[in-house]
């Protein structure tokens, strides 16, 4: 450690002997550390609470509150905390007690300078690397729950990255795509990318619990308050409390329930059914729907306020026939997955296989192709995956020619609006002017794409 680092790390020495407590401060300014010092366990407490010190080093026997109890608060109040306790020489025992109670070392008095030295320095590059071993974890944590998530192509990485932008905020997501597009996947990633992760990631299928089950599932009840209500039941928002709840088919949503969802996302609280007063939850919400949520507000399916409570960040995950340069890796992660899971010795696809799989168009997305190559690996006696292992159905459109694909009106009009403002490089006003209409028109038009 150079000196220009030891000048910024904050040293507590605490100690009831005046003239040792000087000595310390003394050698350990001189290696270029910042000291504070206090003469009693009390005071160091206070210091420590003001000045956060990085590392603590305390006489073990002092009046009023001795090393021990100190140790003991200060690794409660921060874990990270190096702590180094003084003892005198020939009492050893309760030095190495102090240790199996949270002190990285000790040094007995009187001391060696050069001991006391180097004690604190690696003390502290203990404490670096810890910090850093810790760090690469979470990392590692956050990189596996992309793992699942997998695509290298535009309309992927596009998702990847507002997953990263919008993971470590509280603000509301909500994902859209098709069934089998893996949404529960990219609530799951969120969930694990913010500082929520240690907590509870709640996942609620607003379409597969009944309706006259659904808000004592959500809301929790009290004794009483219906027929069977036995006994007081806590609900899943509460369960969720400082993570994350993922409403998976939020468009199934009983309009009903809709307004109490929306009072939960003003003001944070819920009540049980039955109940007399309301409870604070802190929870993220994240929802999911397969639905176009406009239009089930214009026809009054669905409640407008509630939709742009949840429309705060949008995530669109595209059909998998529009990234279909990723068929190839999900369908060797799908492969490697049922493989293992059926233990049989089937060593790869065939490329004749991947072709016609890497062909189809996948009406099911991501689940479907998973499914396909989980049966097709169950039912093989082949070394490898075969064309003749792929069902029939997959094997027919992929080999049918196919048809002209005519883009849609609104499509083509987005095509050409993107022409341009390629040829006013980006210049709304004179895009609108080429156009034929206003600038709010031209926005609309843009934000409803």
């Amino acid at each position: 450690m150079g000196n220009g680092e030891k000048k910024t790390v904050r040293v507590l020495i605490v100690d009831d002997d005046v003239s040792l407590r000087r000595v310390l401060e003394y050698n350990l300014q001189e290696e270029g550390y910042e000291v504070l010092t206090a003469g009693s366990g009390e005071e160091g407490l206070r210091l420590f609470d003001e000045r956060g010190p990085a590392l603590v080093v305390t006489d073990l026997k002092m009046p009023g509150m001795g090393g021990f109890q100190l140790l003991r608060e200060v690794k409660e109040r921060s874990p990270d905390t190096v702590v180094i306790v003084i003892t005198a020489f020939g009492a050893v025992e309760a030095a190495v007690e102090a240790m199996k109670a949270g002190a990285y070392d000790f040094i007995t008095k009187p001391f060696n300078r050069e001991a006391l030295k180097l004690t604190v320095r690696k003390a502290l590059d203990m404490q670096g690397l810890s910090r850093e071993n810790r760090r690469l974890k979470e990392e590692l944590s956050e990189r596996e729950e992309f793992r699942s998530i997998i695509g290298i192509s535009r309309p992927m990485e596009e998702v990847f990255r507002v997953i990263d932008r919008v993971a470590d905020t509280d603000a509301t997501v909500l994902i859209t795509g098709e069934s089998g597009t893996g949404k529960e996947l990219v609530a799951r990633a969120i969930h694990g990318q913010s500082s929520r992760r240690t907590a509870p990631f709640v996942a609620i299928n607003c379409a597969a619990i009944p309706r006259d089950l659904l808000e004592s599932e959500l809301f929790g009840h009290v004794k009483g308050a219906f027929t069977n209500a036995l006994m007081d039941k806590r609900g899943l928002f509460e369960e969720a409390d400082g993570g994350t709840c993922f409403l998976d088919e939020i468009g199934d949503m009983p309009i009903s329930l809709q307004v109490k969802l929306l009072r939960v996302l003003q003001t944070s609280e819920i009540r049980r059914i039955g109940g007399t007063t309301s409870t604070f939850v802190n929870v993220r919400f994240v929802a999911a729907t397969n639905k176009h949520l406009p239009s089930m507000v214009k026809s009054k399916e669905f409640r407008e306020d509630l939709f742009y409570r949840l429309h705060v960040i949008t995530i669109n995950l595209p059909p998998l026939r529009d990234h279909l340069d990723d068929i190839p890796l999900l369908a060797e992660h799908f492969f490697r997955k049922a493989v293992a899971k059926s233990k049989k010795d089937v060593r790869c696809i065939s490329q004749e296989a991947m072709d016609v799989l890497a062909s189809y168009n996948w009406p099911g997305n991501i689940r479907q192709l998973e499914n396909t190559i989980e049966r097709a690996i169950a039912l093989t006696s082949n070394k490898a995956l075969l064309v003749s292992d792929i069902p029939s159905e997959v094997l027919k459109k992929a080999d049918s020619p196919a048809g002209p694909e005519f883009p849609t009106l609104a499509k083509v009009k987005l095509e050409y609006i993107d022409e341009v403002l390629r040829h006013t490089n980006g210049n709304q006003k004179q895009a609108a002017e080429i156009l034929g209409i206003d600038r709010k028109t031209l926005y609309r038009l843009l934000k409803n794409r």
